[in-house]
């Protein structure tokens, strides 16, 4: 495991600090506020800890209330909602500053058998041979701010490989359709729960942007206002985050200031392990032109 995927992995693991009460550690990764994965992943972490351990979380639906600051460590009150008889539900609030920044509502189911059937990946090329998010930032370095600079162009502990290049300095309007093979950057033990707080956390990256691409605008451009409003995961199976998964993104509608995506995430071997759903605010500010 490297370095980097191990502070990761460091990050997402929560400490009891009372009752039903979680503290986790933040993590700057030059922008404004938390990164929003980070705090979906660690929500997960923390209802984890309340429920028996043959149930695993298979849903997740949140909204984003307040800016988190990423120099600040941050809270976690879980609600044991309810234990039936085959799911549990915690509701999670997350907390900086004695206020709430993030609350959501994680399910957790044991296995059982079923009917099955799943959408088919997409037909795109595979990882091998693709540059990462990091080697293209790397060539286009002098111009992303100097706040985000180093983070941006520094070793990652999730490796992104984009099929759909965007050029986020020069937008041009496209298609609503974003494809991204991503991974751990590194060996994981085989702990299934592990597996997905890392897909939580990663699920964050490149969905929102998505809603922005028919628009010929990006995040870098300073009268963009752009921010996640909430966010949705459903886990499907047991899933390895040290192996290639494909998220597979399209944006059917964006109005009222408001983007909306969705996605599917494939295994190499074209099984559907997750889905997930945001919406985020992308408000054009021409006073800030």
């Amino acid at each position: 495991m490297s370095q980097v995927l191990d502070d990761l992995v460091s990050l997402l693991s929560m400490e009891q600090i009372e009752e039903n009460l979680f503290r986790g550690r933040s993590q700057d990764l030059g922008f404004r506020q938390l990164f929003g994965g980070q705090v979906l992943g660690q929500c997960v972490s923390a209802a984890n800890q309340t429920v028996e351990p043959a149930r695993h979380v298979h849903s997740l639906h949140g909204y984003f209330l307040r800016p988190g600051d990423a120099g600040l460590p941050v809270v976690y009150s879980v609600d044991r909602v309810r234990d039936g008889g085959s799911f549990s539900t915690r509701r999670v609030t997350a907390i900086q500053k004695g206020q709430p920044i993030f609350t959501c509502a994680a399910s957790f189911q044991a296995d059982e058998e079923g009917f099955h059937h799943q959408l088919a990946m997409p037909e795109v090329p595979g990882p091998e041979g693709l540059p990462s998010e990091t080697e293209l930032a790397r060539q286009v370095a002098h111009l992303i701010p100097e706040r985000m600079r180093e983070r941006m162009t520094s070793d990652k502990p999730i490796e992104i490989r984009p099929v759909t290049r965007i050029n986020p300095f020069a937008p041009q309007p496209c298609e609503p359709v974003k494809y991204v093979w991503f991974r751990a950057a590194g060996e994981l033990p085989a702990e299934p729960q592990l597996h997905k707080l890392l897909l939580a956390y990663a699920s964050d990256f490149n969905l929102l942007t998505t809603s922005m691409q028919p628009h010929g605008v990006s995040v870098f451009q300073k009268f963009m206002q752009v921010a996640s409003l909430d966010h949705s995961l459903w886990f499907h199976g047991d899933l390895r985050m040290d192996d290639w998964l494909l998220y597979a993104m399209d944006s059917p509608w964006s109005g009222n200031a408001r983007g909306f995506s969705r996605a599917s995430i494939f295994d190499r071997s074209g099984r559907l392990v997750a889905s997930s759903a945001q919406e985020g605010l992308t408000r054009l500010r021409e006073d800030w032109k």
